[in-house]
């Protein structure tokens, strides 16, 4: 984003406005995050904003502040329609194409509005009259903390707002761990905790009050782990009567690709999540070092997201989807050797 480009916002920002802000569907802890810590920030400057969510989110993030405020699209698509075509600004946050809102993409795509994109995903669309965009972030969450800054404002982070952004950064980080943590990635968290942020207690409300469900779920995932050693590759299978056996909730397999990629040698992790009422097969991918599962997936299964981190879908079942990929993964046995 430029010098220009800042300014030009500051100026339209200096005067209360309706704006929206959008997360991608499915939304996770740093989609959530940063939404909510921008809302938060934009109410403080007076303005008239509104966090409109394509679909639900999970429980464990249902703790946030200001989380009982955001609307979601799919059960108020009048009200929420009405909203984002009367929107001054429209804010999409941490996703880089309309595609991935679903059917609110249309009607955005459509809508007179100002459109603002900030994120960290590869490849973005050219959507948006102001486009904030870098790979190489931690998080979206990381990005409207610097949006906030570039405009002069960190004063008016409080409590609630540090409290988002952190829990967006702390998830999508694996808790600091990934290499797109940085040094400014940590002395972001530093002036966000001083600014009001538990990280104890935001850690405790994220990983720590999960159900008794998941733990089974959890375990049913690892006893079906396979392990193809000679490719350097761990891959996770879940169908949908084994999600309904456990009374599966959103969110309750977030996090269960990493114990593949845990496995000593493994460079590639997937888990397979069979999708019944979409009629699709849910696809998550992990990766160590240079194998990009952002070209994999995009090039195989529909996909995209960042270099060691991405989604994808199938339209085959569970059992095609699985064959496809290990018919697939034999023409990449020298990149994951």
């Amino acid at each position: 984003m430029t010098e220009n480009e800042i300014a030009s916002l500051k100026s339209l920002l200096d005067s209360p406005k309706s704006i929206v802000i959008i997360p991608h569907i499915n939304p996770d802890g740093d989609a959530i995050g940063s939404t909510l810590g921008l809302w938060h920030f934009l109410n403080l400057k007076n303005h008239n904003a509104t966090v409109i969510a394509p679909n639900d989110f999970p429980d464990f993030l249902k703790w946030m502040p200001g989380q009982d405020q955001i609307l979601i699209h799919q059960r108020n698509i009048e009200k929420a329609n009405d909203l984002i075509e009367n929107g001054e600004l429209i804010f999409t946050l941490d996703f880089n194409s309309l595609k991935r809102i679903g059917d609110m993409g249309e009607v955005v795509e459509s809508a007179n509005g100002i459109k603002v994109l900030i994120d960290h995903h590869q490849q973005p669309e050219d959507y948006a009259k102001y486009q904030y965009s870098n790979v190489n972030m931690s998080s979206t969450c990381e990005m409207v903390y610097n949006f906030i800054d570039f405009l002069g404002e960190t004063n008016f982070i409080n409590a609630d707002i540090a409290t988002c952004l952190y829990t967006g950064i702390m998830t999508d980080t694996g808790s600091f761990r990934f290499r797109s943590t940085t040094n400014k990635t940590h002395n972001i968290i530093s002036k966000l905790i001083e600014n009001g942020a538990d990280n104890t207690e935001i850690h405790n409300k994220v990983y720590d009050t999960r159900s008794v469900n998941r733990l089974k779920l959890l375990g049913v995932a690892i006893n079906n782990l396979v392990y193809l050693k000679d490719l350097n590759t761990a891959y996770i299978t879940l169908s949908q009567d084994e999600l309904d056996q456990n009374n599966f909730k959103k969110g309750d397999t977030e996090g269960f690709v990493n114990y593949g990629l845990s496995i000593k040698g493994v460079k590639l992790a997937v888990i397979f999540i069979e999708k019944r009422e979409e009629n699709i097969t849910k696809i998550s991918f992990r990766s160590k070092g240079k194998f990009s599962v952002n070209e994999f997936s995009g090039k195989h299964f529909n996909g995209g997201g960042h270099t060691n981190a991405a989604g994808g879908k199938s339209d085959l079942s569970l059992q095609e989807t699985v064959e496809k990929f290990i018919s697939i993964l034999q023409k990449y046995s020298t990149d994951l050797s």
